[in-house]
């Protein structure tokens, strides 16, 4: 009688194929649109991009399916009438989480911004409230929704369908799928302005993806990660450097 031999297992689960094929296509997309778009528009269509990658891969699909991806948004891209006190909770909920974890890493993001960055100038801002307003809305509509929507929304939801979250991490659970998100997300930076610094949002990334993990939804991400591109900005336009 012959010897029975199990079936080779696939070394990538196919949630994992999925999602590391989607995102390699998305940061070639962007990539090109850094390379042959013209200057500005690199950073709206990189957003239409991610949005359009969302949009195909999970806002078109089952509700369930929305919520278990955290891209409800408080029910606004959920079909039927929306429930505006639960819509008000969440964007509180999330606000208020992006509003603590900015409280705990300001003062070390000022630090180690000084360090890196070194400015020579006093620090004076003048930007007008109208300015300001403008870049807040531009961070968090063109920027921080729709990489969020791709990178913790869709990606990081699907990679820890086929690797599921082990570790308990100040109250949320997460796994392989938070690092490998983070990792993508650093090597999209890099593929549209070739500079290794760029490599450096691993690490908010990494604060992101938490968010991601613990409040069940993409808010407190958005709100934390418009937060921290802000803060960046209001830093490098107040000593002169960008």
């Amino acid at each position: 009688m012959p010897e029975l031999t199990a079936e080779p297992r696939a070394l990538l689960p196919d949630a994992a194929i999925e999602a590391l094929w989607v995102s390699a296509d998305v940061t070639l997309a962007v990539a090109v649109i850094a390379r042959v778009a013209p200057t500005g528009t690199h950073t709206t269509l990189v957003g239409l991009t991610f949005l359009a990658a969302t949009w195909a891969l999970v806002w078109r699909g089952d509700d369930e399916r929305v919520r278990r991806a955290g891209l409800a948004l408080g029910g606004l891209v959920i079909p039927g009438r929306l429930d505006l006190r639960a819509a008000s909770r969440a964007a509180g909920r999330a606000f208020a989480w992006a509003l603590g974890l900015m409280a705990a890493v300001v003062v070390p993001f000022f630090l180690l911004w000084r360090l890196w960055w070194d400015p020579r100038m006093t620090f004076s801002l003048g930007m007008r409230p109208a300015e300001l307003a403008n870049e807040v809305l531009g961070q968090v509509l063109v920027i921080a929704l729709p990489e969020e929507a791709f990178y913790r929304g869709y990606l990081q939801s699907r990679l820890d369908e086929a690797w599921a979250p082990r570790w308990n991490l100040l109250g949320a659970s997460v796994g392989p799928g938070l690092l490998a998100t983070a990792a993508i997300f650093a090597v999209g930076h890099l593929a549209t302005v070739q500079i290794p610094a760029r490599l450096a949002v691993f690490f908010p990334a990494l604060l992101f993806g938490w968010l991601r993990a613990r409040t069940g939804g993409i808010g407190a991400a958005v709100c934390f990660h418009a937060s921290c591109n802000v803060y960046s900005l209001l830093l490098g336009r107040g000593y002169g450097l960008y």
